[in-house]
């Protein structure tokens, strides 16, 4: 009933359920094995199944998302009248590092984008991917699951439907629309579609995480970036040259679809940034 509830009301992605799905089979796993009953679940039996879990090696940031799942059972327990009281009103998630995102320079991604063959009708599908990746912020799946008409040519905006199935729309410049415009008029029939998916592999069907994953692997290896980079990272890169140029947070946070400003404050170190030379610039005592 939790999953459909999931599923059906709450919109959550395969990927997310899937996640859900393992992290409460892994308690009811360890309750079984201890002929431990879930409905008259205490604080002790779960500081006992964290500890189990931390046995296993579960790292600060997996312990984190797994205790989210577990709040997540719970909410929807009490709201049934499954418990008198919440069995997670006692967890509280591990301290995390603070990690700052993976983002290219505008060097690189000036280098990267550069290699695709636009003269062959891959090249100028995986030349536009790579296009709309770095202008619009996008997620992989965000990207492969594109559909033709998702894109307004005639005001440069595309709709993207992000994580729950929230919309939003978003604009791209100009060098992004060209590209786009050419590869749906001129490359995207050579694909013969049998999917209305905006992008398509050699069969006319939509393409998955794994091969746009492969393709950035491939293009960073010709451009010679030595770090490990993903889909995801043109995001970083997206949202940290927004920032550099000038643009403010809740403008990004717009524009990557985040829910709450605070996903979007990873970003911060680079508003300090610019923040720190515009008063180095401006502040009339800066340089004396």
């Amino acid at each position: 009933m939790y999953l459909e509830h999931l599923l059906i009301e709450k919109g959550l992605s395969e990927n997310s359920l899937t996640s859900y799905t393992a992290d409460l089979t892994s308690l009811l796993l360890f309750l079984n094995d201890r002929s431990f009953e879930l409905k008259v679940l205490s604080d002790q039996t779960l500081f006992l199944y964290l500890t189990h879990l931390r046995a296993k090696g579960l790292k600060s940031r997996s312990l984190a998302r797994h205790l989210s799942s577990l709040r997540g059972f719970f909410s929807y327990a009490m709201d049934e009248r499954w418990y008198k009281t919440d069995p997670g009103h006692l967890l509280e998630n591990p301290k995390l590092p603070k990690k700052l995102p993976e983002f290219l320079s505008r060097e690189e991604i000036g280098r990267l984008l550069a290699l695709p063959d636009t003269s062959t009708k891959l090249g100028m599908r995986d030349k536009t991917m790579l296009e709309l990746l770095y202008a619009a912020g996008l997620r992989v799946s965000e990207l492969i699951e594109m559909k033709v008409l998702d894109y307004d040519a005639q005001v440069g905006m595309l709709r993207v439907f992000g994580k729950g199935a929230k919309e939003r729309l978003v604009p791209i410049h100009f060098t992004a629309q060209d590209y786009l415009n050419q590869y749906l008029q001129a490359t995207r029939p050579s694909f013969k579609p049998v999917e209305d998916f905006m992008f398509l592999n050699r069969s006319g069907k939509g393409l998955t995480r794994q091969g746009v994953w492969k393709l950035i692997k491939k293009f960073a290896t010709l451009a010679d970036i030595k770090r490990s980079i993903s889909p995801h990272t043109f995001r970083h890169s997206f949202a940290t040259h927004l920032l550099e140029g000038g643009a403010d947070l809740r403008t990004v946070q717009l524009l990557l679809g985040h829910a709450d400003i605070s996903a979007t404050e990873i970003y911060t170190h680079v508003e300090s940034e610019r923040l720190k030379r515009l008063h180095q610039k401006y502040h009339p005592r800066s340089s004396l």
